[in-house]
């Protein structure tokens, strides 16, 4: 939260407000209690509600507001006011050339990622949760990030998993696709390498791969790494108390 608040200071989040024209000047808006109200309500549970989005701002807002008065701050303008620091913290975080990798080599870069959408109870039977009563539909995405479109999309029930949803095949060549560990299969990497194509996915924590290659030269006296067991070497170095 510390970094959140040194990111986006109550200052800075009310004079964007009036920028955009998200609120009146001079009137007591208190938009830095609406924004944190909406990120970490979205961070909490899986039911989320605009009662419950009340709840947090009233919980932190030196005046209450209604359900009306709450519902009025809703506007196009202020969803646009919310992208706008979402790509301010993306600026302001990102590491330009952290990475030395020539990106042209591919011929794009995806991802592939799903998300659950809560349902009315009544659409239970069709989209059957994971637990519970309410109801729940996965969309599973695949995102072209060169190009900035979607390739692939198909939404389920929530208890079908994002990995059957992704389809190995010669589309991969020369391409890039980025996992996250919902997506980990061995068979899966497999058969990306043999379409020619290329990915990059988180470990799962029992994973122990072997280190064939280092990118990058390091600083100092640093241990080589190439041909090591990511395990072995962390039971190997020094305990440092």
């Amino acid at each position: 939260m510390r970094r959140l608040t040194t990111l986006f200071p109550s200052e800075f989040l009310e004079e964007h407000a009036e920028e955009l024209g998200v609120v009146e000047r001079n009137r007591k808006a208190q938009m830095p209690a609406l924004v944190w109200s909406f990120v970490f309500g979205f961070a909490a549970g899986e039911s989320r509600t605009l009662a419950g989005f009340r709840r947090s701002y009233n919980a932190t807002a030196d005046e209450t507001l209604s359900p009306g008065g709450f519902h009025q701050r809703l506007t196009p303008a202020f969803a646009e006011y919310l992208r706008d620091l979402v790509e301010h913290g993306i600026d302001e975080v990102a590491v330009p050339d952290a990475v030395d990798i020539d990106i042209d080599r591919f011929k794009d870069v995806m991802i592939a990622d799903g998300t659950v959408l809560r349902l009315h109870r009544l659409l239970s039977d069709e989209f059957e949760p994971r637990r519970g009563e309410q109801g729940g539909a996965r969309l599973h995405l695949l995102h072209n990030v060169t190009d900035q479109t979607i390739n692939r999309f198909s939404v389920t029930d929530e208890k079908t998993h994002d990995s059957t949803e992704f389809s190995t095949g010669s589309w991969l060549e020369d391409r890039l696709v980025l996992f996250d560990q919902a997506y980990f299969k061995y068979r899966r990497f497999a058969l990306i390498d043999e379409n020619d194509g290329y990915f990059v996915s988180r470990l799962k924590p029992n994973a122990n791969p072997e280190i064939t290659a280092e990118l990058r030269e390091w600083r100092g006296d640093a241990i080589p790494l190439e041909g090591e067991d990511p395990e072995c070497r962390r039971r190997s170095l020094p305990r440092v108390h």
